[in-house]
């Protein structure tokens, strides 16, 4: 398992890290759950990335149990902060003082750990002064319960403003969470360039588009039984999106190309994902410990450029490229 510097940190992450966004606590049983994080141990993943909205907490502390034992200081854990959590109070939600320190007091009990090693900003909060916002980061960081600070889904000019405060309270965000694939690439004209210019990596959720990229999904055909797009529980909701004859044909496009590198189409879209320098690590999700072990064989694949060209020619215009819905990303009010 290959690993790169986050940002213009000095920490280092695998290049595939293991997310139990829509998993843990909600979509498999907690036993199937610890054999996927063992997998990915046993894989050279270290980094693994969670949040406190995940299941309503119970992810985090789904997370925890599974990691306990380990050496801590060989782990990168990973949690974020925004959405509500709880019983969906007035201050259940958001970004202001209040909920960033109750909040990270509660993931560290779930999580079973004295601090996480990043803590992202879950998203961007229009009703709490981002000068709050980060002076709350920054007290985080000096009390020793996060050693850096990350955002999620902000946009570009929400990073530019954030890192100009950071950097007058004497911190730094090192990295940004976003979705990218070879279907969404709404980062790659504005986010991106801007990450690069201040010292910002990419940590990618979904780039395997919800396991449509898996080629599992098949044009005019039902959705196989007990998969993410049966999932009542929130996962046929976010793969609703792909799930488009126009899509899944071109996703089918992809097979050749897959077998002519000798990966699987799992792994093609993983290593296309990591082909980007500014990419440091791709989070891949697992209900099955083979599927971790699939996909952590992308770590360390280059796609020459004739493979790049042919998943372009093949996806034509079914790709989404429009850098403005990354500002659809950051909610009108908080939410309850």
């Amino acid at each position: 398992m290959d690993h790169r510097y986050l940002g213009n940190s000095g920490l280092k992450i695998s290049e595939i890290a293991y997310g139990n966004w829509l998993t843990h606590g909600s979509q498999v049983e907690e036993d199937a759950a610890a054999a996927c994080v063992r997998q990915a141990l046993e894989e050279g993943i270290t980094t693994f990335d969670t949040a406190d909205v995940y299941a309503n907490t119970k992810a985090e502390s789904v997370l925890g149990r599974a990691l306990a034992g380990q050496r801590r200081e060989s782990l990168e854990i990973l949690t974020k902060v925004y959405w509500s959590t709880g019983p969906g109070g007035p201050n259940d939600s958001g970004l202001s003082r209040k909920h960033i320190m109750e909040s990270i007091n509660g993931s560290l009990t779930r999580l079973q750990t004295d601090y996480v090693d990043l803590y992202q900003a879950h998203r961007y909060d229009v009703e709490t002064p981002i000068e709050e916002t980060m002076q709350a980061f920054a007290d985080v960081v000096r009390a020793g319960k996060a050693l850096y600070i990350g955002v999620s889904e902000w946009t570009a000019d929400q990073i530019r403003e954030g890192q100009e405060l950071a950097h007058h309270l004497g911190f730094s965000l090192i990295s940004s969470q976003p979705q990218y694939s070879m279907l969404w690439r709404v980062i790659e004209d504005e986010v991106v360039p801007t990450s690069e210019e201040l010292g910002l990596s990419q940590i990618v959720w979904s780039p395997i588009a919800q396991g449509v990229l898996t080629g599992k999904y098949k044009p005019g055909q039902a959705v196989p039984e007990g998969s993410r797009a049966t999932d009542t529980r929130g996962g046929s909701d976010n793969i609703s999106r792909w799930m488009r004859d126009d899509v899944l044909e071109a996703v089918q496009r992809l097979q050749p190309i897959a077998d002519a590198a000798d990966l699987s189409m799992a792994q093609l879209a993983v290593a296309w994902v990591l082909r980007r320098p500014n990419i440091a690590a791709a989070i891949i999700g697992a209900s099955r410990p083979e599927q971790v072990t699939d996909n952590a064989k992308a770590s360390g694949v280059v796609l020459g450029d004739d493979v790049m060209a042919a998943i372009d020619d093949a996806l034509g215009d079914v790709v989404v490229r429009d850098p403005s819905y990354t500002a659809r990303q950051t909610p009108d009010t908080r939410p309850t």
